[in-house]
């Protein structure tokens, strides 16, 4: 696994990037709007597709740095893996549920329509219910990580996601009383992680067997960097157009749906970390373990918003404001990790 790059230039900027979509979707959407209209006409089962091709773009590479063979080697320290899997299946999407509820349903009562509530709380949980699969190991790098260890983790959590992710995120948005298709979250689920995972398996398994792991990984998958982040931004942009009227009439929403999503990220941030630190785990393995608990798969999250809810939904937006909010909460974090080592052992 290649993990000697530390933060690229696109991800450490990816907030202002974002903030450019948004500017340049919405004016495209107010200009232009012949483009958002001609994309509604490329549609399949409520999925858009030339969304469901940039999200591919997004997903593939991810899953290409994904080994699961390093799954063998999960007995030789259970620990961190059971503090991974119970924080981020057992209680983050329920925190993130409540957080949600309670800051669009109570505290932001007056400044946010019920319906469009449900939308948000919508956006959240899926959020929540997707655990980070690629920036974890550039938080792992940056915190000293113990990269063969997060490797695991990632895999670990790419697995679950496959049975986990889809009556998750139904029993949730039942709860809050969002009636959702199962077949199109069974759908979405199998387009943007089953496909992609497999796309992923397949390639790293064809281009090891030819030119060996040390050309996968330092050469092949480095092809694909940009890729993603790519495959992202032309995804805000498209998802903007469509979002214009919405937060032009509401400008203070995003501000609103980000206060909910940060305070999560630090919550189950300090979960995972003070956890770790009272099962007396080394640095190396606590501090990935909080970031991959307290960032999120955000490409897939917004891949089932547009799939459930539409490009319009206030769903999908609120998962763009996460994207907006991760890289400087989670830089954030690298700091808090990186000033409190001396709270751990330094090796395991």
């Amino acid at each position: 696994m290649e993990t000697k790059q530390g933060i690229g230039f696109f991800e450490r900027y990816l907030t202002l990037w974002v903030i450019l979509c948004i500017f340049i979707g919405i004016l495209i959407g107010q200009y232009c709007p012949i483009i958002p209209e001609t994309l509604t006409r490329f549609e399949y089962a409520n999925v858009s597709i030339p969304i469901a091709l940039l999200i591919w773009l997004m997903i593939y590479p991810m899953m290409l740095k994904v080994d699961f063979k390093s799954i063998r080697n999960i007995g030789l320290k259970p620990k961190g893996i059971i503090l991974t899997c119970i924080t981020n299946w057992l209680i983050k999407p329920f925190t993130m549920f409540g957080i949600a509820w309670f800051f669009f349903h109570i505290i932001f009562k007056k400044l946010i329509p019920v319906d469009l509530a449900n939308e948000y709380v919508a956006g959240a949980v899926l959020l929540g219910a997707a655990p980070c699969t690629a920036m974890v190991f550039v938080w792992s790098y940056l915190t000293k990580g113990d990269a063969a260890y997060t490797l695991v983790q990632v895999a670990v959590n790419d697995l679950i996601i496959l049975l986990a992710f889809t009556p998750i995120v139904a029993f949730l948005l039942g709860i809050g009383g969002v009636i959702i298709p199962l077949d199109t979250l069974l759908l979405s689920v199998i387009l943007f992680v089953v496909i992609p995972l497999l796309g992923g398996i397949v390639t790293r398994i064809c281009v090891v067997r030819r030119k060996g792991i040390n050309y996968f990984n330092n050469v092949f998958v480095k092809r694909f960097n940009n890729y993603t982040i790519g495959g992202l931004l032309l995804t805000l942009i498209i998802l903007f157009s469509f979002q214009g009227e919405i937060i032009l009439e509401n400008p203070l929403h995003i501000l609103l749906i980000a206060v909910p999503l940060v305070i999560q990220t630090l919550v189950i941030f300090f979960v995972a970390y003070g956890w770790a630190k009272v099962w007396k785990l080394p640095h190396n393995i606590a501090a990935p373990a909080g970031m991959i608990g307290a960032s999120n798969f955000f490409e897939l999250a917004v891949a089932v918003a547009i799939s459930l809810f539409g490009l319009q939904s206030g769903a999908a937006l609120t998962t763009v404001v996460g994207v907006l909010v991760e890289v400087p909460v989670m830089l954030f974090l690298v700091r808090i990790a990186n000033n409190t080592k001396d709270w751990f052992q330094q090796s395991s």
